[in-house]
């Protein structure tokens, strides 16, 4: 529900534009595209709307040189080459198998039956190759996904037992590589696996990765209400986590992922982005940011969530801060969640724009 009021708000800025209030503080108010007061986010050098990167969360030029190779080539190697050489105890090799698994998903509902044809070499010519089973693990899955609602339950059902079994002989060629059992936590939540059952495959996970951000967000979505838990189970693990996380990780951010899985449907009232809950998220989360490395491949993911609470609590110059350190790329959560990841983003990017302005904020006061 809350993506169909984010599309309604895109409806609302294709007829009008966010804008600085002419005195004092306050919030944004609105008048008609082209007036002279309407606040323009291309001012602070933000990216264009069309030119916005749904695939990833922050920048990775590797991967992104790796993905026009492979698909410019048709062949695996560059894709091969640059996973072999992603550290397995990080982060970034779980991001970077789901945007090879992504891509070849894509490619399949484009071309069905003749794209992702370089994945399938990769599997035959390098069977146990443990890059190739990973992102063939993770194909399988975002198939499921994809295709949840149009195809009958069984055969969706066999999809996923067949995304089961890819991940389990992915993990067999990868020993101590969290990734494999990371990507079957996405397959227990669909498939419905008992807690007993979740809980032995999140031990696996624990053994080789305790700290890994990636791995408690995919874990999160079991916990929530929507799926196998409720909303006590779910800010209980979060908490847990939180609590437990060491110095400069961004564990201390979970609570906010939680929160934001337990929206209510429709927020009728401005006093629930006031809340102590929410604040709390937010504070912790802000907390994980500031102590994060630079260069924690997560953070990205942090930083886009942030925006759309900040915005929401009228706190502009903290959302502007988050827009300054995330535009141009926009694959994170809230925004894939939408069918126009761009369009969501661009519209809460504006409106932290007008905030900004309508608050005395400028392109020359925002620091770079």
């Amino acid at each position: 529900m809350i993506w169909v009021l984010m599309g309604l708000a895109l409806v609302a800025a294709m007829t009008f534009q966010f804008v600085r209030a002419r005195r004092g503080g306050g919030g944004p108010r609105l008048v008609a595209p082209g007036s002279p007061d309407a606040a323009d986010p291309a001012d602070y050098g933000f990216a264009r709307q069309e030119d916005l990167d749904i695939r990833v969360p922050g920048p990775d030029r590797d991967l992104m040189d790796a993905l026009e190779n492979v698909q410019r080539t048709g062949s695996w190697k560059a894709a091969s080459a640059l996973l072999g050489g992603t550290p397995k105890d990080g982060e970034r090799r779980w991001q970077r198998v789901q945007a090879f698994g992504g891509a070849a998903a894509l490619e399949l509902v484009r071309q069905p039956g003749t794209g992702a044809m370089w994945l399938k070499a990769w599997r035959l010519e390098q069977e146990k190759d443990p890059g190739g089973a990973q992102v063939h693990a993770e194909l399988l899955v975002q198939q499921a996904w994809r295709h949840s609602g149009g195809v009958g339950a069984d055969d969706h059902r066999i999809i996923l037992e067949e995304a089961r079994d890819a991940c389990r002989k992915a993990a067999l060629l990868a020993p101590g590589d969290p990734v494999p059992f990371i990507t079957e936590l996405a397959v227990a939540r669909a498939l419905g696996y008992s807690e007993a059952e979740f809980d032995a495959l999140w031990a696996k996970v624990m053994d080789v990765a305790p700290t890994h951000m990636g791995a408690h967000l995919a874990a999160l979505h079991y916990w929530c209400e929507k799926w196998h838990g409720s909303r006590e189970k779910a800010d209980a693990f979060s908490h847990a986590a939180a609590a437990r996380a060491p110095q400069g990780s961004l564990l201390a951010a979970l609570p906010l992922f939680a929160v934001y899985e337990h929206l209510p449907e429709v927020v009728l009232v401005n006093s629930f982005w006031q809340s102590a809950v929410v604040t709390r998220a937010v504070e912790g989360a802000l907390y994980a940011v500031h102590s994060a490395r630079p260069d924690d491949p997560m953070l990205a993911h942090v930083r886009h969530l942030l925006l759309l609470f900040l915005v929401n609590m009228e706190r502009w110059a903290e959302a502007m801060e988050q827009v300054r350190h995330v535009d141009g790329c926009v694959g994170a959560l809230p925004w894939s969640a939408s069918p126009d990841p761009a369009a969501s983003y661009a519209v809460c990017r504006a409106m932290a724009v007008a905030g900004y302005e309508a608050n005395g904020g400028s392109p020359a006061t925002l620091p770079h």
